[in-house]
Parts: C-alpha cells; structure tokens; sequence
C-alpha cells in the first residue's frame, strides 16, 4: 500500500498540471524542466494504477481518478505546510510576538496605550496583523470581537458590552430631538454589516413591540472607523461600544441621548491557543493588556 502514496513532489507536479493545463506550464510553476514533469507524472500514474489526465489537443484535462487526486492532494500539502510552519515556531525567538487585530480596536485602544508596553519591554518584537496571509505563521494570540466560544482557544475579556446609541448633537437637533427609541423613526442609522450592534439587536435585548417604529434610512459602512467618523459629520445616528468613543462623548462631538443603548453578547476578546505554551513574550503582554483593562475599571 504504501508504494502507492506519492511523493510531495508528485502532488505538486499534479496539481500543478491540473492547474495550468500543460507540462511547460506546469514545469514552469514547479521549477524543474518539462522532462521531469513528465517523469513526474508517469511515476504518478503507475504507483496509482489509474491514468489521472486525459490527452487532448487543448491540453490536459483531469480523469475522474485525477480530480479525486488533485482534491486530497491540496488538503493534504496544505495540512504539512501547517505542521512546518507549527514546527518551526517551536525554535522561534521568545521575544517575537504575533498579534492579529482588529482595525477600529487597533487605532480606537490598543494603539494609544501600546508605547507603554514598548518602554516596559523593549526587547520584544510585535509585529501586528490584520489579516490572515497564505504561508504567513499563525499569530500566538488575536483580539476577537464576537461571543465565545472559540473552538480551541482561551478567551478573556476585555471590553464592549455597553452599547450606546449616539450621534452627533446638532444632527440629533435639526431631526427633532431623541428622547426615547420611538422617535428613531426620524433618524437614519449607520451600520457596520460585519458586527452585529445593530437595530434588529437592540430591538431583541430592549423587546421592543412588533409594530415599534424603524429607522427612516439606513446607510452601512465597510469599515467600522467610517461609522464612527460619519456619526460626527452628522450623517445619522450608530450603536457602537462605548468604550471606543470615551472622547468623542468627553468633547461632546457625540452625545447619548438619554442613555439609549444596551447590553451586547458580542464583546472584545483576547484568545489564546490551548494546544500551544504560551512563549515569553505572550506572557508579557498578556499581564500588560489585563493590567489595561483593570486599570479602565
């Protein structure tokens, strides 16, 4: 059985092949010359006992065995590229840190207080991520905005619960003032679609009647730092974590009016993986970050 397993080699020659079409393509996006892709192939096929590309004039075209092939060859390359790359992080520097986070908590929180986690520990490298890249090494830790739990991963909380309902004043003024939630119906709301600090939300947690009024408009925003910069301009009313807007509700560019707001499940988190010892370094900044959220109360 086992003189049918193929090599790495192998399934990147197929899935290459399957990819491009053609033995020069293909010898191309592998590196090695169109010989040894076509000695490639036929090792493949006669360990496999089954013809995996069908000849055409036009090129190659996958069999049926070909297309089974190519499936679990891309699953299982993709499962040893993580096992290296887990692999190599067991060697790594303790005092590199990878953190993947949020935009809006990045500028709104994280980023005004991280230079005093840089003056207490400069010997620590963070390099922070707010996207996923293909070949990059998973982070050590990332800040989550949603309800735990996460399949694998410790979770803390850090903040995000308390949800106000705010806008800019002279805005909440030319509309006819908001004294209660059914006056809404004056107002449009921004949205950001990808957090749920919604209308539909709030009318869940306060139990507002079928019948209760809706906004007039809704605009949504593909980032959540536009929701907050087109509340200040005026543009309609936003629910956002108060804890994001502590100086635009000090200066008074936002206002809440009568406290309107309420209770989100989904919060900002800091998870961390079960199945890995935490380096140095995260133990570092995680004392650092709770002591952040103590100190904020």
């Amino acid at each position: 059985m086992s003189s049918r397993i193929p090599s790495t080699a192998g399934l990147r020659v197929l899935i290459a092949l399957a990819e491009r079409g053609s033995t020069v393509a293909a010898a191309d996006a592998v590196n090695l010359s169109q010989s040894a892709v076509s000695k490639q192939l036929a090792k493949l096929e006669s360990s496999i006992g089954h013809q995996l590309f069908a000849r055409h004039a036009s090129g190659l075209q996958l069999s049926d065995a070909g297309k089974v092939y190519v499936e679990q060859a891309k699953i299982a390359l993709k499962a040893l590229e993580d096992a290296a790359l887990r692999v190599a992080r067991l060697s790594s520097d303790p005092d590199v840190l990878r953190l993947h986070t949020l935009p809006i908590l990045g500028d709104r929180w994280l980023l005004p207080r991280f230079a005093g986690f840089a003056e207490r520990y400069p010997h620590v490298d963070v390099q922070f991520t707010s996207f996923e890249t293909p070949g990059q090494a998973e982070p050590d830790a990332a800040f989550r905005y949603g309800a735990p739990p996460w399949r694998g991963q410790q979770a803390d909380y850090l903040f995000g619960r308390d949800i106000a309902l705010v806008g800019a004043p002279h805005y909440i003024k030319r509309a006819g003032g908001l004294q209660a939630l059914a006056d809404i119906d004056r107002f449009t709301l921004l949205e950001h679609p990808q957090t749920p600090n919604c209308w539909q939300n709030l009318r869940k947690v306060v139990a507002l009647p079928v019948d209760a009024p809706e906004p007039r408009h809704y605009i949504r925003f593909g980032f959540y730092t536009l929701v907050i910069r087109a509340a200040i301009a005026g543009q309609g009313l936003a629910l956002i974590p108060r804890r994001l807007i502590v100086q635009e509700l000090a200066s008074g560019d936002l206002i809440n009016p009568n406290g309107l707001g309420f209770d989100s499940p989904n919060c900002y988190w800091f998870t961390r993986p079960m199945d890995r010892t935490p380096r140095r370094a995260l133990n570092l900044f995680y004392d650092w970050l709770m002591e952040e959220v103590a100190r904020q109360g």
